[in-house]
């Protein structure tokens, strides 16, 4: 069993990148990414890459873009969830998508318009406040309600538009990016082990994802092949994250449904899994645990039977506030044909991960492209139809309780042998690309490495990017009220799109 994910790299000329935009749109691909790199040190101009899940692997299109016209064909036509990413790479490398939304993404008046922090030359930004031009809905009995960015609760911050006639909500326009942390290029003056530690906190609650995404591209250019103990170390870690996620996320939906209890409840037994992340894995959350060759952490017998006994306990727990829910008459008045997305609008806005999954998608990496252990596994995807926030409820226990059974099979068939493969000093040139399903969706992390070694390049990427613009659709025709519970049901991440 392979422990990278096949890539397919291909480089295209300007006549004919939307054509191979096109192909891949019309062959059912997925886009994963869009990003930029400066080449001028190289004697080139700007390069622009554009990952794709099609069949078995990725496919990379490269377009290389001269440096005084780095303008490229949009791509939002096809794959709608390219439109921030086209604008947050202008933002961030001045490669510009011709005729497409030119309003600022990421760029919230902390460096000019004519400044790209991802540029070679950039120095210090000089500050440049502009006045953002939300898109109006106009019409009698028409009113906007604007939300944040500042928010109540201890949440990052992002601005909401709402137009609304009475309750009834026409559109919603989201801002996000206030935060702008400079994560891209703070990754090339990093080493490889500091940078895998960034990507491990790009967004918290994906620690794992992160940090084994970054691993797998730094092994692809090292060709280091990790040890069967450690990919089943991994596996361990990652479905704990799910199961952690997925607990906070049925409390919350509850309370906000109203069902305090159920908030009481899920709070209770996730802080229960973290504590005993704390005890086995040495950290509630295993920001640290994931590294290149393997893991840093091994777990002894006693470790694995707390483990084994703790995941028995909480899947007795889960399947009767389960009977809660489902028998919950309130809850289910609130969940059901809420905040729905049908399928079709889900294949065309390009939903990804969990969401996906609760609108007909059965998208999922463990099935669809596994790496080790996935393949022993068997995983059985979690899949819905309705697309509402009783779906996205859910898929939630569905996939709790197929982690704690996967997590069962990683105890009791753990391999014996080495925890992590030994690496050279030396680093290969080259491009490597890390992807794995964390408990949204498709995580993602680019990574280049120079002739001496060093990071030119590192693209982190979250799912969120591509379900962030599917919530504005599934509030439409929705009540005021009823979305904080419809946004909770997605729980996209705020800092995973603004790096």
């Amino acid at each position: 069993m392979s422990n990278v994910v096949p890539v397919h790299c291909q480089r295209v000329s300007p006549a004919e990148w939307s054509g191979r935009v096109a192909a891949l749109a019309a062959a059912d691909a997925r886009l994963l990414t869009l990003w930029g790199s400066d080449e001028r040190d190289r004697g080139a101009g700007e390069l622009l890459r554009a990952a794709f899940l099609e069949g078995g692997g990725i496919v990379v299109l490269e377009l290389a873009l001269a440096t005084d016209a780095p303008g490229y064909p949009r791509i939002d036509a096809h794959f709608p969830s390219a439109a921030r990413m086209q604008r947050a790479v202008r933002d961030l490398s001045g490669i510009v998508a011709q005729g497409a939304d030119a309003r600022p993404w990421l760029r919230h008046g902390a460096w000019s318009q004519h400044e790209h922090p991802l540029r070679r030359d950039f120095v210090r930004a000089t500050p440049d406040p502009a006045h953002y031009r939300f898109v109006r809905v106009q019409g009698e009995g028409v009113h906007e309600i604007a939300v944040g960015p500042v928010h109540a609760g201890i949440i990052e911050p992002g601005h909401f538009r709402f137009s609304v006639v009475g309750e009834k909500v026409l559109r919603l326009e989201e801002r996000l990016g206030y935060v702008h942390k400079g994560i891209e290029r703070r990754f090339t003056e990093l080493s490889l082990a500091d940078a895998r530690r960034l990507a491990a906190r790009v967004s918290g609650d994906s620690a794992a994802a992160y940090s084994w995404a970054f691993s797998m591209a730094e092994e692809s250019i090292r060709g280091v092949t990790v040890p069967p103990r450690a990919a089943w170390l991994r596996a361990l870690l990652l479905e704990r994250e799910r199961i952690a996620n997925h607990l906070g996320d049925l409390g919350a939906l509850g309370n906000d449904a109203g069902f305090g209890v159920g908030l009481a409840q899920f709070m209770r037994l996730k802080e229960d899994l973290l504590r005993v992340n704390a005890c086995v894995l040495g950290a509630r959350y295993p920001m640290d645990a994931v590294v290149a060759g393997g893991v840093a952490r091994d777990i002894d017998a006693a470790g694995r039977e707390l483990l084994r006994a703790h995941g028995e306990l909480l899947a007795r727990e889960l399947d009767a506030l389960r009977a809660i829910y489902d028998e919950h008459a309130g809850m289910q008045d609130r969940f059901i044909g809420c905040g729905s997305v049908a399928t079709g609008l889900a294949v065309q806005l390009g939903l990804t991960g969990l969401a996906a999954r609760a609108s007909g998608l059965p998208h999922d990496l463990r099935c669809d492209l596994p790496v080790a252990p996935y393949p022993a596994l068997g995983v059985t995807r979690a899949v819905d139809i309705d697309g509402d926030v009783a779906a996205r409820v859910a898929v939630r226990f569905d996939e709790t309780a197929e982690s704690l059974r996967i997590c069962r099979e990683l105890l009791g068939a753990l391999p014996d042998g080495a925890i992590r493969a030994p690496l050279s000093d030396a680093v290969p040139r080259g491009l490597g690309i890390g992807l794995v399903e964390g408990w949204r969706g498709p995580v993602l992390i680019a990574l280049e490495t120079g002739a001496d070694g060093a990071i030119r390049r590192c693209h982190p990427h979250d799912p969120s990017w591509h379900n962030w613009p599917v919530l504005e659709h599934a509030v439409i025709g929705n009540i005021v009220p009823d979305f904080p519970l419809i946004n909770k049901s997605f729980n996209l991440s705020y800092s995973g799109v603004d790096l």
